[in-house]
Formats: structure tokens, sequence, C-alpha cells
């Protein structure tokens, strides 16, 4: 017992170390790095769009759809049939096995043209075991709008295997999914306004009024003072200069280095797993925190007790239980005010919190009014 006591005392000594010398050699507060605008924002308008499209696997080696529990599967079989000049007698069963229904999915992206091949992926929507070696007949995706944007057609590559015998069974991988590089053929484009429109608006990829401020001089001093204004926290409207080339204007826009504002305070707690994570932003206002641990051990043996020799008595077995109960001194650790991450870190690592501690630990803080940062779980 004294020796599980030492090995768990030393294995949270080592882990406060190895964590204080993680965590303070990243997360040392470092001047803002210049980002491109490209990478801070998108252009309004310019967006890919989502299609998708339900068609047939065929050509699986046995491992399609059963069609007893499919009879969508079946329905999808009479209807091309009938489509290619094949008309089925009514009542037919159909007990096929080398089919598969499935929905097949692609990005259209922006300014995609006629003729353009895109990449789709294919998932078994029944009961198939793998569409491994199948073939996607002709499919129509469609978009938001029901319109026909492409036509996908071509041989599945799975990722995965399996195989089984007599009752064992292996698999590798996802055997119900399946990719077809350029799989896809566009056949209509998306009309787009990029062209015609007076002014330019950039989107900031997350809200904040100082970025969308400095983007906005940092455009003037490039271009020209009126070029650029923040229409609000995350819009900032350009007006290209007359007679320009649209496309090489928002090259040269795109290529701006911007210097972002300092985010905002935040931890994000994850209650499922104990992950937190905190930004450099995160300050205390001065608090102290006390930690302790207490354990329960619980020891049962079973106690026999064996009737003399010739007696009528019978065996009888009983357990015995021992409780210990162990308390760790809890520490009591004082933060000044503006204590910064690399502090926090460090005092919590000192009492020896864990991940699953510092849930709780947070908590207390912020309803204390210690700590000065939005606190998010998710």
């Amino acid at each position: 017992m004294v020796k599980s006591l030492m090995m768990r005392n030393f294995g949270k000594k080592l882990f406060s170390v190895f964590c204080t010398v993680v965590f303070t050699s990243i997360f040392v507060i470092q001047p803002a790095q210049a980002e491109r605008l490209k990478d801070l924002a998108s252009i309004q308008g310019v967006r890919s769009n989502q299609l998708i499209g339900y068609g047939l696997v065929v050509g699986l080696d046995g491992t399609g759809d059963q069609t007893v529990q499919t009879p969508f599967t079946v329905q999808s079989i009479i209807s091309m049939m009938q489509q290619m000049g094949v008309n089925m007698p009514p009542g037919t069963n159909l007990q096929l096995k080398n089919i598969a229904a499935a929905m097949v999915t692609s990005t259209l992206p922006a300014f995609a043209q006629p003729g353009q091949t895109l990449d789709v992926t294919v998932s078994s929507m029944g009961n198939a075991k793998s569409l491994r070696g199948g073939t996607l007949l002709m499919t129509p995706l469609k978009g938001a709008d029901g319109q026909i944007y492409a036509i996908s057609q071509g041989s599945l590559v799975v990722g995965g295997v399996g195989a089984s015998a007599n009752g064992a069974q292996t698999q590798v991988n996802h055997l119900s999914v399946g990719r077809i590089t350029a799989g896809a053929t566009v056949e209509r484009a998306v009309a787009n306004t990029l062209s015609q429109t007076e002014s330019v608006n950039l989107e900031l990829k997350e809200t904040d009024f100082s970025t969308a401020t400095l983007v906005s001089d940092a455009i003037n001093r490039r271009f020209g003072q009126n070029t650029a204004f923040a229409q609000d926290g995350r819009v900032i409207r350009v007006q290209p200069p007359a007679n320009s080339n649209r496309v090489a204007f928002l090259a040269a826009l795109e290529s701006i280095n911007v210097v972002p504002a300092t985010s905002s305070a935040k931890v994000i707690i994850n209650a499922r797993t104990g992950s937190v994570v905190m930004n450099q932003t995160v300050t205390l206002e001065s608090c102290a925190v006390s930690h302790g641990n207490l354990s329960v051990t619980i020891n049962t043996e079973p106690v026999i007790s064996q009737p003399g020799p010739l007696s009528s008595g019978q065996t009888v077995v009983t357990a015995r239980s021992q409780i210990d109960i162990n308390k760790e001194p809890g520490k009591v650790v004082k933060l000044d005010n503006g204590a910064n991450l690399s502090d926090v870190v460090k005092a919590l690592n000192a009492i020896g919190a864990t991940p699953q501690d510092l849930l709780a630990i947070l908590q207390a803080m912020k309803a204390a009014g210690s700590l000065r940062a939005e606190l998010e779980i998710i």
C-alpha cells in the first residue's frame, strides 16, 4: 500500500514537471505575426456548393444489398430497367447480391465550368457488406435548388479489405464507403456576379471589430484612401480602382500582410475527454486555489468456514471487507493579479491538478470572478 502511494505521488510529480515544461515552452506570449489577407478573410460570393445524388453500384462480389430487406434497391433496379426498355413482369421477385444502393456526394468549387471533373464519395445506404470492386452507374448530382450540376460514373476505390470463413471475420478500415477520383463531370456552371458588381466585399473568418479596422487601414495604405471601409465586425467593403483588372486587383488584395488584433481571452473545456485549451490572453485576478485528493480503497477477501469432520454442518463462504481512507493534504496556491497563462499552468501543476481536476478548478475560478476569460464548455 505504501509502495503504491509512493508510485502515485511520483507519477503526479512527473506529470506536473512534464506539463510545466511543455506548456511554458509552447504558450510563452510571442509578438503577433503578420498574416496574408487571404488567410484572414474570404471574398463574398466566392464559395463552393454541395452536390448530392442517388445511384446504384453494380459488379459487387456477392456483397451487395439483401434485396428483401432493402426494397428501395429493387425499386431502383426496376425503374432503371424500364428506362432501358426492359419491362419486368408484375410480381417478379428479384434476388440480387451484386447491387447496392448508394448516396453520391461531391463539392462544386467556385467558378467551375462545364467539362471539368470532380472527385466524388460513394456511401452505401443499405446493408451491403462491401463496395469493393463495384462500379457506380450514371448518377446525376443535384444542388440545393434541385438542378443537375454534374453527372457521376466510374469504378470505386475502397481503402479497406475484409474476409470471413467458418464464422470468423476480420476487417481492415471501412468497406461501405468508396471514392472515385475525377468521377463526375460538371454539366452546369453556377452564375457568379463578382465581375459585375462595383465593389467587392471581404468577409473575415472570425468576427472582430479591431481586425476589421486593421484590414481596412492596410488596404487604404496600399491602394489609397477611401478604397476600403469596415461595414461591421466581419464585412469590409472594397472599391476597386477605375478601369482596373478585377482578377489582378483581387490577387494583389489577397497578398496584403495584416497583423490581426489580439483575440479575446477564452478557455475551451471538453467535459467528455477532460481536455482544456487556453489561449495566451487568459489572465487572472488575485485568488487562492486549494486542491486535495481523497481516495477510498475497499479490499474484499472471501472467508471460508469449514465444518468439523463427520459433522452434519455445511461449508459457509462469507466476505470480509477492509476499508482504507487516505486523504492527501491539500495545497493552497496564491495567484497574483494579472497572472498570465504561463503562471496559471505553473500554479495548477504545482498543486498536482490533473486535466479532470482542471474542469472543476476553472469553473470555480470563473464563478468567483477571478478568471478573466470566456469559459466555453463543449
